[in-house]
């Protein structure tokens, strides 16, 4: 039996909500239990937020915004706090490294760098603080003086997944702070134990009540609280139907929204590439946090003539990865992060078989694991890209493989999906690689792997979201501009 149980982040108070600068009781006795994808077991608990708790979350931070001193710091002091933001976190990377296996189930041996990743971006919009323009004056043929200000968009309302519940939420929380904005924080009801440890370090620090709240609740009551009409802006990560929404909800009021939604991201294999290396790259990408990722490489479109030979070397490097508990130090691939998940996952892959697709390996629950989420790698081939499998988001370590033509081929198919969040041309050749990104419809396209770089801007074309993270893109989707005009 695995022990992944026994690991457990220090939260000083699970059973309080985080509002104006105290922890306070909730207003029922409502909890969100967390279960672990190793076991299947409860294993922490928090208080629920209700939609009591939701108004005195934006009272809070309406308050914090429209009286209290954040907006009204100098950049260069709220900078300040960033960084000591940033510091006392780093102190608890432990913590909130295993709070990621606890309740994501994601990899023990991956999780320091899933944290230190999140807490870099306080970092990260800091130096971006020390050096941006958030007052310009500029030319202007109507009067004497003239300025461009970048102000607060006001409340904001931070909305996490599950996946990687804390880099998401810092992502947003961190630029929404240098912006002078007050921050709701709703973390995913699978997900809630990052966000206590970054309400209690908002606390330590000093930062002034209710510029950073916290409220971990279920669908009902997150809802309530997007339709506030004292929410300036929600800020989301997650499916795109949820996106789709929130897009609707903030449209009737006019609110601002940013929205980071799914993808069904394309890895175009040219002929100069080895069978090898995309083998090893594609089923080594898959496992990554078990294929639950909204940049993951899930449809690989590889020429005709080769991929008979790349699916029979996917599949044996699929074989070959080592299926486990979390904890493990060998383990190349954990739980799906939830039982539905898992569910979701084997119904599409038993629609994939009642479409045609090949199914080449995997498919099934591991059966030397008898407890916890697990599913194994999965390969189809001789997949068509009209496929449902080819064209929805599965989120779980699945694999289509789809044959072209030729180059034309292969970027029409890349294209021809709702989404275009991520991609990736596998090809020795940079200028090909580059050749090829100019024409792929999506945020981000990298050679040879799914990298991301978050200091630079992130986000989707199409049905893959509004806005971009990261990068002073990022910082721009919680500011509004505003032009002075004066005469003297």
């Amino acid at each position: 039996m695995n022990n992944v149980t026994k690991i457990a982040p220090r939260i000083r108070h699970p059973d309080r909500l985080f509002i104006g600068g105290e922890w306070v009781a909730p207003s029922s006795d409502g909890v969100i239990g967390v279960v672990s994808p190793n076991s299947g077991c409860v294993v922490a608990s928090v208080a629920e937020a209700r939609e009591a708790d939701m108004q005195l979350a934006v009272l809070a931070a309406r308050k914090a915004f429209d009286q209290g001193p954040w907006p009204r710091l100098s950049p260069a002091e709220r900078v300040g706090f960033l960084r000591a933001m940033a510091a006392r976190l780093t102190e608890r990377e432990a913590e909130l490294a295993a709070a990621w296996t606890l309740q994501v189930g994601g990899l023990a041996s991956r999780s320091p760098m899933m944290t230190a990743g999140g807490t870099a971006r306080f970092t990260n919009y800091a130096k971006i603080g020390d050096t941006f323009a958030f007052e310009s004056r500029v030319d202007s043929a109507v009067a004497k003086v003239a300025y461009v200000l970048h102000e607060p968009v006001g409340v904001v309302v931070a909305i996490a997944p599950w996946n990687a519940p804390y880099a998401i939420m810092v992502g947003k929380v961190a630029p929404a702070l240098l912006a002078g904005c007050t921050v709701i924080m709703k973390p995913s009801p699978e997900t809630p134990l990052d966000t206590y440890i970054m309400a209690e370090v908002a606390q330590e620090i000093g930062l002034p009540p209710g510029v950073l709240n916290l409220v971990p609740a279920h669908r009902e009551a997150s809802d309530w609280l997007v339709r506030h009409a004292g929410v300036d802006k929600v800020s989301f990560t997650g499916s795109t139907a949820a996106g789709r929404h929130i897009a609707e909800v903030c449209a009737s009021r006019v609110a601002r929204c940013s929205l980071e939604l799914g993808g069904k991201s394309a890895a175009i294999v040219l002929d100069d590439y080895s069978i090898a290396d995309a083998a090893r790259l594609l089923a080594g990408t898959i496992s990554v946090m078990c294929g639950q990722a909204c940049t993951m490489l899930t449809r690989a479109i590889v020429p005709r003539h080769r991929h008979d030979e790349l699916a029979a070397a996917i599949a044996a490097e699929m074989q070959a990865l080592r299926i486990g508990y979390s904890d493990t130090p060998d383990t190349q691939l954990g739980p799906m992060a939830t039982q539905r998940q898992l569910e979701r996952v084997e119904a599409y892959i038993a629609i994939g078989i009642a479409e045609g697709a090949q199914l080449i390996t995997g498919g099934k629950r591991p059966a030397h694991l008898e407890h916890g989420f697990f599913m194994e790698p999965t390969l189809f081939a001789n997949v068509r890209n009209d496929m449902r499998i080819a064209q929805e988001e599965i989120f779980g370590p699945v694999l289509c493989l789809i044959p072209c033509e030729d180059e034309a081929d292969a970027i029409r198919i890349a294209n021809d999906s709702i989404y275009g969040l991520a991609g990736s041309v596998l090809t020795n050749d940079p200028r090909a690689a580059l050749r090829v990104a100019r024409q792929v419809r999506t945020g981000t396209i990298a050679q040879n792997g799914m990298r991301l770089d978050f200091v630079l801007p992130f986000g989707g074309y199409k049905q893959s979201g509004l806005g971009r993270e990261g990068g002073e893109e990022g910082l721009l989707n919680y500011l509004e501009t505003k032009t002075v005009l004066i005469d003297g």
